[in-house]
């Protein structure tokens, strides 16, 4: 029988599977010995073992069109990155190392900024990323503004949910579908887990071919496998002046005539992310002496 893992703890995999139930699943040895990992999202064939207690074996994982590390899932179309405006105050070093970590997955990003409703204070940082390449959108899951947009943006499509701790990712998924809070508890039951805090990549189905993954909250990043020079074309604002500076292969840190600079001068590009992004190139700069 085939299903979708929409669940994994501690070697257990929960299957959504064609029949309309959810099977509790372990993998096969076979995939230890290949190291492969099953993960969120992965369409699977699974053999039933104990169907009176929904329990079987997944037999094979079929093949994946991308894969992302953190979080780690499988088959998404777009990731939602969700910070609030305000409470917890938005780490925009953090958010450029995900947008950075997400461009070089390949993955498409839109960048979503949550709890409009409360201190205006950050509006103005948070409406600068509106030139980074990246749709923005600014909602209040407590309040329903915004919330219309979201759900055109993932329908038909596996949206990966992901952002800090606090930021409002279960708030926002119940507002799109208020059941969905009723769903997670049903699967927590069964799991034995809390349904408020999300400690694992979850995948709901919101309807017809809309899917959710829901993930942990997490409080730093590190962005690596890149080369301090490539950084620039893993900004989008930053890459359309690429070979348009003084100098062909600038980097648009330290370089006489910078195109990039004189924007973000001008406004045109935002002083945060080109401030993070030399942050980000000296630190790939000073690994690389390591």
């Amino acid at each position: 029988m085939s299903g979708k893992i929409i669940k994994g703890i501690g070697g257990f995999y929960y299957i959504d599977a064609e029949d309309g139930h959810l099977y509790e699943c372990k993998a096969k040895g076979i995939f230890r010995n290949k190291k492969i990992k099953p993960l969120v999202g992965d369409n699977v064939n699974i053999e039933i073992l104990d169907p009176e207690n929904n329990l079987g074996n997944i037999v094979e994982i079929l093949p994946r069109f991308n894969s992302l590390i953190r979080p780690a899932v499988a088959n998404v179309d777009q990731t939602i990155i969700i910070f609030a405006v305000s409470e917890p105050e938005p780490n925009f070093n953090l958010l450029d190392r995900f947008l950075v970590s997400m461009e070089k997955s390949g993955v498409e990003t839109i960048i979503c900024f949550n709890k409009t409703d409360l201190s205006p204070d950050n509006m103005e940082a948070c409406r600068s990323y509106s030139k980074s390449g990246y749709e923005t959108i600014f909602i209040s899951a407590r309040e329903g503004e915004g919330i219309d947009r979201l759900r055109e943006i993932i329908k038909d499509r596996t949206t990966v949910f992901a952002g800090p701790s606090g930021v409002g990712k279960s708030s926002t998924l119940n507002a799109i579908k208020p059941e969905a809070e009723a769903q997670t508890g049903a699967i927590s039951d069964k799991i034995k887990r809390g349904k408020h805090t999300t400690r694992h990549s979850e995948l709901m189905h919101i309807g017809g071919r809309t899917y959710i993954m829901d993930t942990p909250g997490f409080s730093s990043l590190y962005v690596d496998s890149i080369e301090a020079e490539d950084l620039k074309e893993y900004f989008p604002d930053i890459a359309a002046y690429t070979g348009k500076c003084r100098f062909n292969m600038c980097n648009h840190v330290s370089e006489p005539d910078c195109l990039v600079k004189q924007a973000v001068a001008d406004g045109e590009i935002s002083c945060i992310r080109y401030e993070d992004y030399v942050m980000i190139y000296n630190d790939l700069k000073e690994k690389r002496k390591w």
